[in-house]
């Protein structure tokens, strides 16, 4: 079984920064699991790899010299520990898992340098962090509720530059592209979420990454004010809440005869009602959050019907052509 290259750079880096000398690419090759594996392979190919490899950790911060034993003629690396020790640290088992769920969300090649250094230096410290593998179905959520990494790429990209952007905004009426002034990307219940200023409608404005599309640059860098006087979280968290609720909106909803469980606890009312011939109910629910009525009318599946309000049936039934099209591509 091959070594996968995070794999193989982290044994790289341990050997490294263990020896007390330069240790030569013979020896690399030779004891080191992940260069192992070349059996076969020629030494062009084991000296390229070497050397992509190095350069890869240097451009991660991690600091391989190049020298000469004394009394030796071929050249070897190391690290000292020294120059890239992490103070001590300690982390619970639920921070473990933070760390390495965060990493896991970033899969694409442009963005994972990011998250695979830090936790790379973790684990070169002796800081225990769950593996990729335990974190598969974790990551998988993760980046859905993000959007896509094209789309957090721009908008990350966009903030450090201090650039406006334009994107196209999905809702459940339909598109449309919005021009918006960056200021921070916020995570919020178990969404994500970016905060600017809206050049259309010259007010702060949240939009979940979900539903943001074809993010563009649109200006140059260094253009856009970001506030130093505002709470992003804070702003975030009560533009939640406000779409979430709290207006006394009522939905009604029908439900097949004893289904529905969760969405019959939620109901201040019940009324016996049939659809298209089947026995049921109508419901009635107040929406305190939006998000947590479309996720419970969604895992009732067929026994629940979204009859009002209009956007928020709209909302569930594009929510569902999503789930559909995301299984078809599987």
């Amino acid at each position: 079984m091959t070594t996968g290259k995070n794999e193989r750079l982290l044994n790289l880096v341990i050997c490294l920064m263990s020896a007390r000398q330069y240790v030569t690419a013979d020896y690399l090759r030779k004891h080191v699991i992940g260069y192992m594996d070349l059996a076969g392979q020629s030494d062009d190919t084991f000296k390229r790899m070497l050397e992509r490899d190095k350069n890869e950790l240097r451009e991660m911060g991690i600091p391989v010299e190049t020298g000469r034993n004394r009394l030796s003629a071929d050249e070897g690396y190391r690290i000292k520990p020294a120059d890239y020790a992490l103070p001590a640290i300690a982390l619970e088992a639920d921070e473990a898992a933070a760390v390495a769920a965060a990493a896991a969300v970033w899969r694409d090649p442009d963005v994972s340098v990011v998250s695979q250094t830090a936790v790379l230096k973790l684990r070169a410290a002796g800081v225990e962090v769950a593996s990729s593998d335990e974190l598969a179905v974790m990551s998988g959520g993760a980046t859905r509720s993000m959007g896509s990494e094209s789309t957090i790429r721009g908008l990350l990209g966009a903030i450090e530059a201090r650039q406006s952007v334009t994107f196209t905004h999905r809702t459940p009426t339909g598109r449309n592209a919005r021009r918006l002034e960056p200021w921070g990307v916020i995570g919020n219940r178990g969404r994500w979420y970016v905060i600017g200023h809206d050049l259309d409608r010259d007010a702060t404005r949240t939009f979940r990454l979900s539903r943001v599309d074809d993010v563009a640059v649109a200006s140059d860098r260094g253009q856009v004010h970001v506030p130093t006087d505002v709470d992003l979280n804070a702003l975030v968290d009560a533009a939640v809440s406000g779409a979430n609720g709290g207006s006394g909106a009522v939905a009604t909803v029908w439900l097949a005869a004893d289904r529905g469980h969760l969405l019959r606890r939620m109901a201040t009312r019940t009324v016996a009602s049939d659809l298209d011939g089947d026995r049921g109910d109508v419901v009635d629910i107040e929406i305190r959050s939006r998000s947590a009525l479309v996720r419970a009318v969604l895992e009732a599946g067929a026994d629940a019907v979204v009859l009002t309000p209009d956007d928020l049936r709209a909302e569930v039934i594009a929510e569902l052509d999503r789930l559909i099209d995301a299984e078809a591509v599987r």
